[in-house]
């Protein structure tokens, strides 16, 4: 450790604590954490005060923050909800959604609002489950059909997205008919992690040493799931693909083949969050808001512009699909699912980062994109919630499912 320079990271790490410390501590102050994350990492940066940079213990601990973000994110999915009526409706709209986006993209690369209409229209696409299944948990929506329906919608399109940036605009040089080879192969190694998990699952012995040493000092569950998910970030790496990709779908086969209906292990993914949104995560958002270009954003009027117009993108990309839930759960609830579809953050901060590795997006641009996002999940949730909270909407009869 000699040399090693930790007064940096404690730095982020105060901010970290004090972030959702002061939130509780003023409580109608109704801001999601992540947002005042990335703005005090504004202040604190570069770009304000100047007090911290992004140095190597900062990245390594961001970086990890990331990718336990995309894998509780892809966590989260019930493949129990993702079949029948749902899943036909959130796949239509996924595909409804895209083509919007392409559509947007071309129009923005038109008139010289974008950099690259591909890259732009892959940003857009995207749901932050992170911000939305907490929202529906606090308004007792997360369960509903209603509920399941916003959550499956959200799964594709978070999916969606991270597969097509890593086909697209992987960091890697390769062609798209080899990066679909390579997908290939990373699914084909995923499908042999999902049988030897659940062929391991069936070794009682196995079995009852996890069950035994669960909540001992080696909490054996957690280090399973980290193992998982630093040796998906790693193939995914080693095949030239995102590692976000690789993180995402760890946590998918994850909640894939953890099922726990035995209720064996019920402390289980609650202590996964603790890890991630107690330690790695904040780390992430606050060193977003380090790396945020404030100078790009305001230097001229029309780049401040282009905020409000890349959120309203967002509302008609994500928004304009959920029309097709009006027959199953009423217009007011198709409102809703609306603008908390087209709440999004987390994967607009990661791919903007790549973009800009890429030289596939301008700095100015991405951090226009970014103040969109953080504006969508200041304002969408919020929006969301009085519209069902309005004149007591009730459920119409016909399941989703």
């Amino acid at each position: 450790m000699d040399g090693l320079d930790l007064t940096p990271l404690l730095i982020v790490c105060a901010t970290a604590f004090a972030v959702p410390l002061t939130l509780g501590l003023a409580p109608r102050l109704r801001l999601p954490a992540v947002v005042v994350e990335i703005v005090a990492g504004i202040v604190i940066g570069p770009s304000v005060l100047g007090w911290v940079e992004v140095d190597e213990p900062i990245l390594v601990l961001a970086t990890i923050g990331l990718a336990f973000l995309l894998f509780l994110a892809g966590l989260e999915i019930d493949f129990d909800e993702l079949r029948g009526r749902a899943v036909k409706l959130t796949g239509i709209g996924f595909m409804v959604s895209f083509a919007i986006a392409v559509a947007v993209g071309l129009l923005f690369a038109g008139v010289g609002l974008a950099d690259s209409s591909l890259f732009l229209a892959i940003v857009l696409v995207a749901t932050s489950l992170g911000v939305v299944v907490p929202v529906l948990k606090d308004a007792g929506e997360i369960s509903t059909p209603f509920g399941q329906l916003v959550v499956a919608a959200g799964s594709i399109a978070d999916f969606g997205a991270v597969i097509l940036l890593t086909l697209f605009f992987s960091r890697e040089a390769t062609g798209t008919g080899t990066k679909l080879l390579l997908l290939g192969c990373f699914v084909l190694l995923s499908a042999a992690a999902f049988f030897t998990v659940v062929g391991a699952e069936r070794w009682r012995r196995l079995g009852t040493t996890l069950l035994r040493l669960q909540d001992t000092t080696a909490q054996i569950r957690v280090r399973g799931a980290f193992l998982l998910l630093v040796g998906f970030g790693a193939i995914a790496g080693q095949l030239g693909l995102e590692v976000i990709l690789g993180a995402f779908a760890a946590g998918a086969l994850l909640s894939l083949v953890d099922r726990d209906r035995a209720m064996s292990h019920p402390l289980f993914r609650g202590k996964l969050e603790a890890v991630g949104y107690g330690v790695f995560i904040p780390v992430f958002f606050v060193t977003s808001g380090l790396r945020f270009d404030l100078d790009a954003l305001t230097e001229s009027g029309s780049t401040l512009a282009r905020m409000p117009l890349f959120l309203l993108a967002l509302l008609a990309v994500r928004g304009l699909p959920a029309l097709l839930y009006r027959g199953a759960v009423g217009t007011r609830r198709t409102v809703a699912a609306a603008l908390l579809q087209a709440t999004s953050l987390p994967f607009i901060v990661a791919a903007t980062q790549i973009g800009i590795e890429l030289g596939t997006v301008s700095e100015a641009n991405a951090a226009a994109l970014v103040g969109a996002g953080i504006l969508s999940v200041l304002l969408f949730p919020l929006l969301a919630v009085t519209a069902l909270r309005e004149r007591g909407v009730a459920l119409e009869p016909e399941p989703v499912g």
